[in-house]
């Protein structure tokens, strides 16, 4: 074997897992604002409905198994809050109790819980009394985090206060898509300051009761791009859409401030340094062309037509095929000294036409950014098992599973053999690179002339 033609191995106990929320795989969760938002007509589309969903709240187990099989060692999930606290103020033990025979039965299995806090869904309690727009939600959801960090902390050291909050606001509060279905940019800018606030008091209160614990964030970073160079007002609003999206929350957490629009720089210190590492969501790429719509920042999505995507869902393509931007957002974060996780990454694809390229990609990007001095330390695709996503329900298959809603009947895809066999090597190997994707097995290793070309950036 030639030296071009080595294992690209990670480091020693990087963690290869999946990802997964509440909603979208315990089924039957009928206690928050999700399940009331899928009985509206045409909110989900196709009418989908969550129902079982994945049947995780009776048998997660079976899935656990799966991922025993694949070799993972770690499993990304969250709690319901509205099944810990379905009333205001009331705790329910027996939730709590299924949620520790979770965590149990992941580490049984020498598979590592990474627990999210908050995954896009309330109490409907809460939502009642304003939810985030509401001044006492941050000192509502710390109530929450302490009950939930004290009953199972001894099975978890390793927290996420919040999943992809800037998400949340733009598909609630201003595109109007999600539950409240709102599109008023002042109620915007003040759950976006109460989401702040609310990861503030959870990382305070999380480190108060386990002061070891590892406690971060997840945040979606899309490496917005300007569809011409040619012409500055793509740049332009591409980089608007980068301030807005990608990067003001996280400068928040850096330094405390809260830069405009969410205030003029007033200091909050428990927010200052409010993470202990960096959680990566990372899909796609963003290619943004002007737009005269203020709601969308100035910069609509551009689709170019000669270009690799996934499947598509309500509205258009999904996802991009852009694995370059994955390494570009590693070795920028990387500057924050902070350990750095890939929390998610994934794409739809019911024929897994895509998915074993794109996972060897992707994780070839990241072995270029630790090999230039990246700290990242684990891996999580999203997701196991196809799962109901949200407003786009049933139509898009993100799975290494395959899943039958009706039947709960799973089956393997090509790529959950794969990277079973990543993480049991810990590796990229010659064999998967010939097997899976022949024709850019240079690329990976090393000996292709033009990384950039192969990588199809548009």
């Amino acid at each position: 074997m030639s030296p071009m033609r080595d294992l690209l191995s990670f480091p020693d106990g990087f963690l290869w897992g999946t990802a997964t929320s509440s909603h979208q795989v315990e089924g039957d969760n009928c206690y928050n604002q999700w399940w009331k938002f899928e009985q509206l007509p045409g909110a989900i589309w196709r009418g989908d409905r969550s129902g079982l969903a994945c049947d995780w709240w009776r048998n997660a187990e079976q899935d656990f198994d799966r991922m025993q099989a694949l070799h993972l060692n770690a499993h990304r999930l969250s709690l319901e809050w509205s099944r810990i606290e379905p009333e205001p103020g009331r705790i329910d033990h027996r939730a709590l109790d299924r949620y520790r025979a979770m965590l149990g039965g992941l580490r049984d299995r020498g598979i590592k819980p990474m627990v999210a806090l908050h995954h896009f869904t309330n109490p409907r309690w809460f939502e009642r009394a304003g939810g985030w727009e509401w001044a006492e939600a941050a000192p509502r959801f710390q109530a929450y985090v302490r009950a939930a960090v004290k009953a199972l902390g001894d099975l978890c050291d390793f927290w996420l206060t919040m999943n992809e909050p800037i998400v949340y606001v733009m598909q609630g509060w201003v595109q109007g898509v999600w539950p409240p279905q709102k599109r008023n940019l002042a109620a915007a800018r003040r759950v976006w300051r109460h989401l702040l606030l609310g990861h503030a008091a959870a990382y305070q209160i999380i480190h108060a009761l386990q002061p070891h614990a590892q406690v971060g964030y997840t945040h979606a970073f899309h490496a917005f791009r300007g569809r011409s160079s040619r012409r500055p007002i793509h740049r332009y609003v591409a980089g608007v859409r980068d301030y807005f999206i990608d990067r003001l929350w996280l400068l928040c957490t850096v330094d405390g401030r809260l830069r405009p629009p969410l205030g003029l720089g007033e200091f909050h210190p428990t927010l200052a340094q409010s993470f202990d590492f960096v959680g990566i969501n990372y899909y796609t790429s963003k290619i943004v062309q002007f737009s005269p719509n203020p709601r969308l920042l100035f910069g609509a999505d551009y689709h170019p037509p000669v270009a690799e995507y996934s499947d598509r869902g309500r509205n258009g393509p999904y996802s991009l095929f852009y694995p370059y931007g994955l390494y570009g957002h590693c070795m920028e974060l990387s500057a924050l000294g902070k350990p750095l996780y890939i929390t998610e990454n994934g794409l739809p694809d019911a024929n897994d036409d895509l998915r074993p390229r794109w996972l060897l990609a992707h994780l070839y990007q990241i072995h270029r950014a630790i090999r230039a001095g990246c700290d990242v330390r684990g891996y999580f695709y999203w997701t196991l098992v196809d799962n109901f996503e949200w407003h786009e329900g049933w139509g898009l298959r993100f799975g290494l599973f395959a899943l039958d809603p009706q039947t709960q009947a799973r089956a393997a895809r090509p790529s959950a053999a794969l990277y079973g066999a990543i993480a049991a090597a810990n590796a990229l190997t010659p064999a998967m690179v010939d097997a899976y994707d022949p024709a850019s097995a240079g690329v990976y290793f090393g000996d292709h002339p033009d990384t950039y070309q192969w990588l199809r950036v548009v």
